[in-house]
């Protein structure tokens, strides 16, 4: 049967007659200059040829050897038709034969074959496949900061995951939790990660050929020191200020007119940068909401607020390129003062953010290349603040910032995955959005229309009875129903963060309510969409015993999902508890007292203990 699920789809895959029959005894031969460089692709090939063939293949860089013997050729070739990532396998009844111009092609190809082994075991179909990314960078961001900072083997496993879907850049969203050792009154309570863990983390990428870049934001989001008396005094404003949503509350973004805010940041990144191999850094300076509000307001008033960012932003990058470092920003800012793109100097790469399967990535990407400015296209796998996801809105937003990075010339497809207000998504959740987003970033064409369950149960969850996959899927489709979907989230979610008092003025009056808490634009939602949401959950939920996954963290996995599913149920029965408390509050009572237990062990078990109270405690709106 010539079919195989494979992650990403290559762009180019012929099958042929005959088979290839895998035996022990038959080297690994590595033709290159420098073998060594090969060396770690052949030991994870070796590894899978053990596990999923029970075959042993010593590792040679003897050519002259007989060719016999010779049964996996890993070779470095000029390959005109190929550029610098790309590879060309074939599978013949005699040998397998993997040709690249650089390592890492090879490793892209050695991750190909090792899918091919994974769904075919020792006897393999003979096949011809040559394939390169359509994106030289493509990228995957963590947000490490609200709440959740993964543990060492977490971390390890995700990366390890990444690198087979043909990741080459990751990256951790940081805001406090980097052990600065110069500012420990940051970090204290957040468990961050250590400068040990980061060199590391970086040794264990480079092996994988991914660059792990440091990301420290550096202008906005930056509450988590101001509120802090050390630096309050770097604040823009500590009261109230106007943002999008509505009125917020700060501190929020640094004082650009105080030169202690560029000592601070400068600091930063003279501790944070040292413990990375990377020549890249990503310096945030994103949602810069309250500027021009308080301190640097007059500012504002006289220069422009844009020119007053982009100042800032200047004095950062200006640093940092002196220092030989390639600067990345997010682009939402500057975007919004289209004068000032030309300005921007070389060596910065603008992130071009998105969240919606209606962002405008072709006028904003259109708007970097007139003015010739390298940028990325970045979109998100939409799992933040809804619970159980958004394929719908996932799957067009992932897609429509490929489509649009490559007609305007993006050099990298970074996708994002958030945390905000708790980070109370579960890990597999969001793997959705990074499959998704890793196959359209390799090739537009050959993933457009990729089967996403099947891809997931095949390389994400290793679900042999194939449940996990369509369960993931139709779990983040719920948000649709009547009433529920809204941008950059569900209102299941926002149910959840709502105090009893707005909610049932929302629900008992049948009228949209201003909220108390920004950015809630919560509406009336009728009481059979909620009814309609428990029948769904438990539909989609149904197969998850079934499920046959070969993976260490099987049961996390099912775990996870169970939660994800409670955390669902308990949105809904809050919303009819909030229409008809009385009928509901015995169901509602049931599961809060059962879920924040529950909660808590599975944070733990991928997580560091770090933020987990600031994430308990937005469930205090349940508990009352």
């Amino acid at each position: 049967m010539n079919t195989l699920t494979l992650l990403p789809q290559p762009r180019s895959i012929n099958f042929n007659s005959g088979e290839h029959r895998l035996g022990n005894g038959r080297f690994i031969l590595l033709e290159s200059e420098e073998p060594s460089k090969l060396l770690f692709s052949a030991r994870a090939l070796q590894a899978a040829l053990q596990r999923y063939a029970g075959t042993v293949a010593p590792v040679t860089a003897a050519s002259s050897g007989p060719g016999e013997l010779m049964g996996i050729v890993l070779r470095l070739v000029p390959r005109p038709d190929l550029n610098e990532q790309g590879y060309a396998l074939a599978i013949t009844p005699q040998r397998v034969i993997l040709e690249a111009q650089t390592p890492a092609g090879i490793f892209y190809g050695v991750n190909t074959f090792i899918q091919v082994l994974k769904q075919r075991g020792p006897v393999l179909p003979c096949l011809e496949i040559t394939d390169w990314p359509d994106f030289p960078v493509r990228g995957f961001m963590l947000d490490t900061s609200r709440d959740k900072v993964p543990t060492m083997p977490s971390l390890l496993e995700l990366i390890d995951k990444l690198a087979s879907w043909k990741i080459n850049q990751l990256q951790l969203y940081t805001e406090h939790t980097f052990e600065y050792l110069n500012h420990p009154e940051a970090w204290e309570n957040a468990s961050p990660l250590t400068g040990q863990e980061i060199l590391e983390l970086d040794t264990y990428c480079k092996e994988r050929f991914i660059e792990l870049v440091p990301n420290q934001n550096s202008f906005g989001h930056m509450h988590r020191w101001l509120e802090l008396p050390r630096y309050a005094g770097l604040a823009e404003l500590t009261g109230s200020f106007e943002a999008p949503w509505g009125t917020a509350q700060g501190p929020f973004s640094l004082d650009p007119t105080n030169p202690a805010s560029l000592e601070l940041v400068t600091g930063l990144f003279d501790e944070l940068l040292p413990h990375f191999t990377s020549g890249q850094v990503n310096i945030g300076c994103d949602e810069t909401f309250d500027l021009g509000q308080g301190k640097s307001k007059a500012a504002c008033e006289q220069q422009g607020k844009g020119k007053v960012y982009l100042d800032f932003l200047l004095k950062i990058c200006n640093n940092l390129i002196a220092r030989g470092y390639r600067v990345q920003f997010w682009g939402d800012i500057i975007l919004e003062h289209p004068e000032l793109i030309p300005e921007i100097p070389e060596g910065v790469i603008a992130l071009n953010w998105g969240y919606e399967a209606t962002h405008p990535f072709e006028l904003e990407g259109a708007r970097f290349q007139a003015a010739n400015i390298p940028f990325y296209v970045c979109p998100g796998t939409s799992a933040w603040c809804s619970l159980g996801g958004r394929t719908a809105n996932a799957t067009g937003n992932l897609l429509k910032a490929a489509e649009s990075g490559l007609k305007y010339g993006a050099s990298g497809y970074l996708i994002t995955d958030w945390g905000d207000l708790g980070h109370w998504q579960t890990l597999p959740v969001s793997y959705l959005g990074i499959v998704t987003g890793a196959a359209l970033a390799w090739s537009i064409e050959a993933n457009r229309n990729l089967d996403i369950p099947a891809a997931l149960d095949r390389h994400a969850f290793e679900d042999q009875a194939g449940v996990l996959g369509q369960l993931a899927y139709d779990l983040g489709n719920i948000y649709q129903l009547p009433g529920l979907a809204r941008s950059n989230g569900s209102q299941l979610f926002w149910i959840l963060q709502t105090p009893a008092e707005v909610l049932n003025r929302i629900f008992q009056t049948s009228a949209p309510v201003e909220p108390l808490v920004p950015p809630l634009k919560l509406t009336y939602i009728p009481e059979s969409t909620f009814v309609e949401a428990l029948k769904q959950l438990d539909r989609v939920m149904a197969p998850l015993e079934d499920s046959r996954m070969a993976g260490a963290d099987a049961e996390l996995v099912k775990r996870e999902f169970r939660l994800t599913a409670n955390m669902m149920r308990l949105a809904c029965y809050r919303g009819l508890l909030a229409l008809d408390g009385p009928r509901y509050i015995e169901e509602y009572g049931d599961e809060i007292a059962a879920f924040i237990r529950e909660y808590e062990a599975v944070w733990l078990s991928r997580n560091r203990p770090g933020g987990l109270s600031d994430s308990i405690n937005r469930f205090n709106l349940l508990l009352k």
